[in-house]
């Protein structure tokens, strides 16, 4: 691996960002054969990420003082732009390799600015394959740089150059404009997903306070003839970003706790709020990545909120009628925490930075949340009574959820398996190759118990409404009839880890198709949003590993003497009848069934639109970005009726009700 290491220019006193600061490690042939190795996949999510590391280009230039605007926009063809005012990328000739630094950054890995801590102090991209990556994996990019009073241009096709460095006229300005089109030999999909972009434009405004980062899609179009745009901004930072993410739960607290500090160059912000609801909401950044796996720096920071809320209940005699010990997660419960830190050299595990290894970063975030907190709690005595009432809620909850726990896990060894009466299950003992359905109704769980295949297809019917766990305190959980049939029926326990922490154990997990299934009617969504809430809430390595699927049962039958046809949609049902009116607009004959429910349909009929691989639809429950998941859970069903209100009226559709 050839490896390249320049001097930083000092001109005038002052660090100059020129040619010579970017270093050049190795090629990129290999990202072209193997992309998941550094996009982390070729599907929708890696399709987002090639958007991400040419944003966090422009972000570290933010970061490093020099950009104030990003604008992003997705053309008609799923092609993109993005466009920053910040230096521009150096366009002078590299020494060593003796081509531009703008063929340089484009067309080698790990090459750029971040590996001189001269040009850049903190930074996202640390490995520096981003941009480069973007190139490999584009059929078409075009870099545009404005800088030093020009217009440099160079073109590239699949990473190749296909022209030279050259100017295109003049320029007032300084930035980079990035346009790229993915290539449709490397994605599976080539459709990027507004939302997706969009929370995430969110979170890094709010992430980088005085930031505008502006969304412009050019699929779309709004009533007047504009196309369809966001601006993000936030004054307010992270503090602002705590309140968003927990505006749909009751407050335990007013205003968020808010801490702020600098230690061996590693800055640390943090932003939190007490809630009354019984659930553990943290995300964390490095450099403005999310860590989702966590790290040193959650570490740090659970150490300080266990170490401090402990001393001062201890201090004040607040935990003297417990008749047992206080744990870690007793102290996060119905905690909302947002956790920021910027460190000059941060060492990830893995290329998709899922978690900071930094052993320094816990001492320093410890120590500097424990003081804010010291403060805070000497302060606000009146919240911090608050704070310690709903932990020792926590602890007593917990307690009897453990009791719960054992007493389901013990009565299923009594039983020989625990497995539900209500069961059918399979002949199949592959979990790969099984799958169950978890049907709305004893009528319906009849009748796709006589329509299924017996060999990989399970049936458990479930009787009424499940429990809404977003309300129910964690013991309540373990004693509903319907949640404690699902644990059984699929093989999986909560149990509690050297942490004292609850994870989820599948490691004997029955089927890897849990499918659910409702009535199309606004019941049935009701159930499956409950339903969906309980998996999202203690089943979450399910869904992540695409466990759960929705059946997609028709909305109708289109009927003319012996033929007929399914309908899934509103459309679908018109293009039936025209057929089968042969163009003509007497529809005499035809016979419209609108299903309200499965009990409607019999056995054959349910599998041949329903639980056929064959033929049947399913939708694959998966999470593009699970702090909006978190989010958009607790405002459907939890206890706070204005976000609710506000979502539903922001996207209901209309629609005759009478039809």
């Amino acid at each position: 691996m050839e490896e390249i290491k320049e001097q930083t220019q000092v001109v005038n006193g002052s660090k100059e960002y020129d040619a010579n600061n970017i270093q050049a490690l190795e090629g990129l042939e290999a990202v072209r054969k193997r992309p998941g190795m550094y996009i982390g996949s070729t599907d929708t999510k890696g399709l987002h990420h090639l958007v991400w590391e040419v944003v966090d280009n422009s972000i570290d230039e933010h970061l490093a003082g020099y950009c104030d605007r990003i604008e992003t926009i997705v053309h008609a063809d799923n092609s993109v732009t993005v466009i920053d005012n910040g230096r521009g990328i150096p366009t002078g000739m590299h020494q060593k390799l003796q081509k531009s630094a703008l063929e340089v950054v484009m067309t080698v890995l790990h090459a750029g600015g971040k590996f001189d801590k001269d040009t850049y102090k903190v930074s996202g991209g640390l490995h520096g394959v981003g941009v480069s990556c973007v190139n490999a994996l584009s059929i078409d990019l075009k870099a545009e740089v404005h800088r030093e009073g020009h217009v440099f241009v160079q073109n590239y096709r699949r990473g190749k150059p296909v022209d030279e460095v050259h100017v295109v006229g003049d320029s007032t300005k300084t930035g980079t404009i990035i346009h790229f089109k993915p290539d449709h030999e490397i994605f599976e999909t080539l459709e990027y997903k507004y939302d997706v972009l969009a929370n995430r434009m969110r979170e890094l405004s709010y992430l980088n306070k005085g930031l505008t980062l502006v969304l412009i899609d050019e699929r779309e179009k709004e009533e007047d003839g504009s196309f369809k745009k966001e601006t993000f901004h936030s004054e307010g930072g992270l503090v602002e970003f705590v309140e968003y993410v927990d505006n749909t739960r009751q407050r335990l607290i007013e205003k968020p706790i808010y801490v702020v500090n600098k230690e061996e160059d590693v800055e640390v912000e943090v932003a939190m709020m007490y809630n009354t609801s019984f659930k553990e909401v943290i995300y964390a950044y490095v450099n403005n990545i999310n860590t989702r796996e966590g790290g040193t720096h959650v570490n740090g920071f659970r150490r300080a909120i266990a170490r401090l809320f402990k001393q001062y209940g201890d201090d004040n005699g607040m935990f003297k009628k417990l008749k047992f010990a206080v744990s870690g997660e007793d102290f996060r419960e119905g905690l909302t925490a947002i956790i920021s830190v910027k460190v000059p050299e941060p060492q990830f595990k893995g290329q998709t930075k899922g978690e900071l290894g930094n052993s320094e970063v816990t001492g320093i975030v410890s120590r500097a949340v424990g003081e804010a907190l010291k403060h805070y709690l000497e302060e606000h005595p009146t919240e911090a009574r608050k704070i310690i009432d709903k932990i020792i809620l926590a602890a007593t909850a917990r307690h009897a959820a453990r009791k719960a726990r054992e007493m389901v896990q013990r009565k299923n060894v009594l039983t020989g398996g625990g497995l539900p009466g209500k069961l059918a299950d399979c002949s199949s003992t592959d979990p790969g190759a099984s799958e169950i359905f978890l049907v709305e109704g004893d009528s319906a769980g009849g009748t796709a118990k006589q329509g299924r295949d017996r060999n990989f297809q399970a049936i458990l019917p479930l009787r009424g409404k499940i429990l809404n766990v977003e309300k129910a305190m964690e013991h309540k959980i373990y004693e509903n009839e319907e949640i404690k049939n699902i644990f059984t029926a699929l093989g999986v326990s909560i149990e509690e880890n050297t942490e004292g922490e609850r994870v989820l154990n599948i490691e004997k997990l029955r089927y890897h198709k849990v499918v659910i299934m409702c009535d199309a009617d606004v019941d049935g969504s009701h159930i499956t949003t409950l339903i969906l809430t309980f998996f999202f809430r203690y089943m979450l390595p399910l869904v992540e590993q695409g466990y759960i699927y929705i059946a997609q049962p028709p909305l109708y039958m289109v009927k003319k003497g012996k033929q007929f046809r399914y309908c899934w949609n509103e459309e679908e049902r018109k293009e039936a009848i025209a057929a089968y009116s042969n163009g003509e607009t007497e529809q005499s004959g035809i016979k419209v069934q609108r299903y309200k429910g499965l009990g409607e349909m019999n056995a054959e009929q349910l599998w041949e639109t329903t639980m056929d691989p064959t033929t049947r639809i399913l939708q694959q429950v998966s999470i593009d970005d699970a702090r909006e998941a978190d989010r958009v859970f607790s405002m459907l069903m939890g206890d706070e009726v204005p976000p609710r209100r506000a979502f539903i009226e922001a996207n209901a559709k209309y629609a005759n009700v009478d039809a």
